[in-house]
């Protein structure tokens, strides 16, 4: 099973792809229980206006429920699933027959 936190398993490029299909508020929810070692990895891929104005959203953001920061990561996953589906991206450890990347 392929979970938000297993989002920084991906490249650069992969990230980047994922992020352009998200909106800013989707993500500033969905980070709200993320792992800063992952927050670190989404921040990098993205500009430094958008880390910033996220952070500060962050902790802005009054308390919000669990169920919709989940809800929230899991539409996140899902286009990641559906990114993978379309061949726009490898997530790696997922299937791929064993078959390592080059």
């Amino acid at each position: 099973m392929f979970t938000f936190e297993d989002l920084i398993a991906l490249d650069g490029r992969s990230m980047q792809a994922v992020l352009r299909e998200v909106s800013t508020d989707s993500l500033t929810l969905a980070l709200k229980t993320a792992s800063d070692e992952l927050k670190s990895k989404i921040y990098s891929n993205i500009s430094q206006r958008a880390a910033d104005m996220i952070e500060e959203d962050l902790d802005a953001m009054g308390p919000r429920k669990l169920s919709e920061v989940e809800a929230m990561q899991m539409e996140i996953v899902k286009v990641a699933l559906k990114l993978e589906e379309d061949g726009t991206l490898v997530i790696p450890g997922r299937g791929g027959g064993g078959d390592e990347l080059v």
